[in-house]
């Protein structure tokens, strides 16, 4: 582990390709959030494939494997999709899904029709370009980071500059249309610097795993909070946290490819939250509702017990636990129940006979019972 941790600093491949997928994974999980928030998760999908044939027609036109302008034909083509997208759902009855595959399927397929006609050039200079469909990030340099870094930047900047309307679009656009805010023109805008973050990601994770880079850190992020500047933030640390430990894992291990590394790493970190985050946790919201029933068990048995000891002159007559159990009419969980009233000192047992209110436990389920019903008679 010190060996890998000074290596990332020390070796120049390394510590290159952890710059550039930690840079990658801030500004998709940044940007990713605004996308999961709007419920347009398959939009990362659909504008990572509509991306690839812009990256062959901008080989073709140029002759050029420079990353600046195959991103920059990767972003014209996914912005092209992306308004091909919104144009279907304006003008016909196709659903926002539906007008989502069919983008990515057409766009996908004619990328890859390009990319096998460019494979077939009787030339070298095509070499490398499938590359994007699957990512490689260990070939990035240090030319490729200033690249991501001079598109990502700004879109950052972007974002806090526009921070108010994106977030009134995300949450009440109607609202918004109604203070005369501009609505397609920030729709339009949001979703360019999604693009925009999805194009300096395709070297790196592909453009097959690449929605994953913009999904996954949001929906982490999510779990842990319901502030919409925690999520962005918590999102794009975990972007940049999946992207640096999966470069380290990936240089780690023989043959390990650091793309995929790096999805799967985020995937570790999305399925932890979705477990352990305490405001949405699977797990955190098992352990409630056990809480929860748990609770009303008890509950349940103690009333069982006041309505008995109201058929005695002695408060403190004890009762069978079969009654009790009888009485429970499915709620089950008497024996938990009544140990745990005895710790609370509610109940005591007495021996042979059975289970007795103490005076306490009288005078609480007097006060908890009894002005229930006052309250639902008052409110009759």
């Amino acid at each position: 582990m010190i060996e890998l941790l000074t290596n990332l600093f020390t070796d120049y491949t390394l510590r290159t390709v952890a710059l550039g997928s930690g840079l990658l994974g801030i500004v998709s999980g940044a940007l990713g959030s605004y996308a999961v928030l709007r419920r347009q998760s398959l939009l990362g999908d659909a504008i990572s494939h509509a991306a690839l044939p812009g990256i062959g027609i901008a080989f073709l036109l140029t002759g050029s494997k420079s990353p600046i302008i195959l991103l920059l034909g990767a972003i014209v083509a996914g912005w092209f999709g992306t308004i091909q997208v919104m144009s279907i759902v304006r003008h016909t009855r196709i659903k926002e899904d539906t007008a989502l595959g069919i983008v990515l399927s057409v766009f996908f397929g004619f990328g890859l029709v390009i990319l096998t006609f460019i494979q077939k050039m009787p030339n070298a200079s095509q070499a490398g370009l499938d590359k994007y469909l699957f990512g490689q990030a260990a070939t990035l340099i240090e030319q490729d980071v200033w690249v991501m870094a001079g598109l990502g930047v700004p879109a950052l900047l972007l974002m806090g500059i526009f921070w108010k309307e994106f977030k009134l679009l995300s949450f009440d656009p109607d609202y918004g249309a109604s203070l005369g805010m501009p609505i397609r023109v920030m729709d339009i805008l949001l979703t360019t610097l999604i693009v925009v973050a999805i194009a300096i990601g395709l070297q790196t994770v592909g453009v097959v795993l690449m929605s994953a880079m913009i999904v996954a850190p949001a929906a982490a992020a999510r779990q842990w909070t319901d502030r919409l500047g925690t999520m962005v933030g918590l999102s794009a640390f975990f972007g940049a946290i999946s992207g640096v430990v999966g470069s380290i894992i990936s240089s780690a291990m023989l043959k390990m490819p650091t793309g995929p590394t790096i999805v799967l790493v985020m995937s570790a970190i999305a399925i932890f939250s979705l477990l352990f985050a305490p405001n949405r946790g699977v797990v955190w919201t098992w352990l409630r509702m056990r809480s929860n029933h748990r609770q009303l068990q008890v509950k349940a048995v103690l009333e069982d017990l006041y309505i008995l000891a109201q058929q005695h002159e002695n408060r403190e007559h004890a009762h069978p636990i079969g009654v009790l159990k009888t009485m429970s009419n499915g709620h089950g969980g008497v024996d938990r129940s009544l140990e745990e009233l005895e710790s609370q000192g509610l109940a005591k047992k007495v021996v042979v006979v059975g289970w007795a209110l103490t005076p306490k436990g009288f005078d609480s389920a007097h006060n908890e019972f009894d002005s229930e019903s006052e309250n639902v008679r008052s409110s009759n």
